[in-house]
């Protein structure tokens, strides 16, 4: 998760008003691609990373974000929806919850109706510090 910390940091300024999350995947201990969220309108965190292993044959993949995944299509298709249909991703651990209203536990919820097992706080403290000032209350 302190990876996907580092790579969201790489989001800023372009991202905003959208916040800065990372996101990186990992097969057994190696990280195979990493994400950021991109300018309003182009790739969340997720969806960046998931286009790196695009055609890539993987078995049993971890997925490491720093935010909830998005439930909701706006400018981008909902990343919930894009990961839930990745069979290779089978666990998914999460930050912090989104406090957005649109989404607070919904892009959750889609994960685990999909059959992934969903993993949440995983260094909650070090993330929220640097996301709060840029998340939807």
């Amino acid at each position: 998760m302190l990876a996907a910390l580092a790579t969201s940091r790489k989001a800023l300024p372009q991202c905003l008003p959208n916040p800065p999350v990372g996101c990186v995947i990992v097969d057994a201990l190696e990280i195979v691609a990493s994400g950021y969220t991109r300018e309003p309108g182009t790739h969340h965190a997720e969806a960046d990373a998931l286009n790196q292993i695009q055609g890539k044959a993987f078995d049993c993949l971890k997925m490491y974000v720093t935010l909830e995944p998005c439930s909701f299509h706006g400018r981008t298709p909902a990343c919930a929806l894009a990961i839930a249909e990745d069979p290779r991703i089978h666990q998914i651990y999460v930050s912090i919850v989104d406090p957005d209203k649109r989404n607070n536990g919904q892009g959750l919820d889609i994960l685990r109706k999909a059959g992934k097992t969903v993993h949440i706080g995983l260094c909650a403290t070090e993330v929220n510090a640097f996301l709060k000032q840029y998340l939807l209350r």
